[in-house]
């Protein structure tokens, strides 16, 4: 039987998982990087990682997916862009010098694009022959899936939904515009607009849930909105309204058969797909009555989905 590595890694820490042919997960390993390390030294983390799997089971790994959180060439298997790299990633032949030192193929994905391929494989979106997958959480990342394979559009350069202007003239991002999709719906704005509601109103049911200020997660103003409280329901509110305005701007630009959503936000399940659902229905162009459109919550847990995907891209 053959058998497959995923990684996971962000720069810091990594977690790998060796797959069987039917995508059975044998066995889990990790390790993190130290913060001074340069390019050599963090590779020599990933080769040591894939090779305590294969010896820790004894199973001989053909071939390895790397899914890392950063613009890659696919077709070249190469990083464009790592927005904080500080190892010397981006350019570097990466998977060329994995596969040398461990004499299986390598490919690279970005991590949306390799979490869609995931769903694509192994869980929601299985049954869509096209789909649009957001990741939602600490921050955006979305991928595309047509015909069961990730589309990255030419140069491998597209698919950046999270750099989608939905707010002229608005927040900051770090891309250099301003109103970008990421800076609205992301984990960290959830948190943003959460402290900012609390602050505003300081008999919300929001500090009873959070306890201060520091403690808020993204979980937070769900918790409070489903209590009833007014403003933690403004911020939910306001969420979906950008998130809803981002997906049918995609939609009407491509039309999928439907929209996969994963993350931590997207595991608030119907509380945040209802709404979601009617607003987009409500507004497309051309509506579900004529081109129908699922919009789904991802089914592989955030950290199996990146490991499934890095082991699925070089299957």
């Amino acid at each position: 039987m053959k058998y497959g590595i995923g990684i996971s890694y962000d720069g810091v820490s990594a977690r790998a998982g060796l797959f069987d042919a039917d995508g059975k997960l044998i066995a889990r390993g990790s390790a993190v990087s130290e913060g001074t390390e340069g390019y050599a030294e963090a590779s020599d983390k990933l080769v040591s990682l894939a090779e305590s799997l294969c010896s820790r089971t004894g199973k001989r790994a053909e071939t390895l997916g790397l899914c890392v959180p950063a613009a890659v060439d696919g077709a070249e298997d190469k990083i464009l862009r790592w927005d904080g790299d500080v190892r010397g990633f981006a350019g570097a032949p990466l998977a060329r010098d994995l596969s040398k030192r461990l004499k299986m193929a390598v490919r690279i994905a970005g991590s949306a694009n390799a979490a869609a391929l995931a769903e694509a494989r192994f869980g929601a979106g299985k049954r869509f022959d096209s789909f649009l997958f957001l990741r939602l959480g600490e921050s955006v990342g979305c991928g595309a899936v047509v015909g069961g394979e990730i589309f990255e559009g030419f140069g491998s350069g597209g698919t950046a939904a999270e750099h989608m202007t939905v707010e002229a003239g608005g927040i900051p991002c770090p891309c250099g515009r301003r109103g970008c999709l990421g800076q609205y719906v992301s984990g960290a704005a959830l948190v943003r607009d959460t402290k900012r509601a609390m602050f505003e109103q300081k008999n919300s049911a929001l500090w009873r849930c959070a306890g201060n200020p520091e403690s808020v997660t993204a979980k937070t103003a769900f918790e409070a909105a489903r209590e009833g409280d007014p403003a933690a329901q403004k911020v939910v509110k306001n969420y979906v309204f950008y998130l809803a305005e981002g997906i049918l701007n995609l939609v009407n630009l491509l039309h999928p058969q439907a929209i996969v959503l994963g993350g931590e936000i997207a595991q608030e399940g119907e509380y945040l797909l209802e709404p979601l659902r009617k607003y987009v229905g409500e507004r497309l162009f051309i509506g579900c009555d004529k081109a129908p459109l699922s919009v789904v919550r991802a089914s592989l847990g955030d950290g199996d989905a990146l490991l499934l995907g890095g082991f699925a891209l070089a299957l």
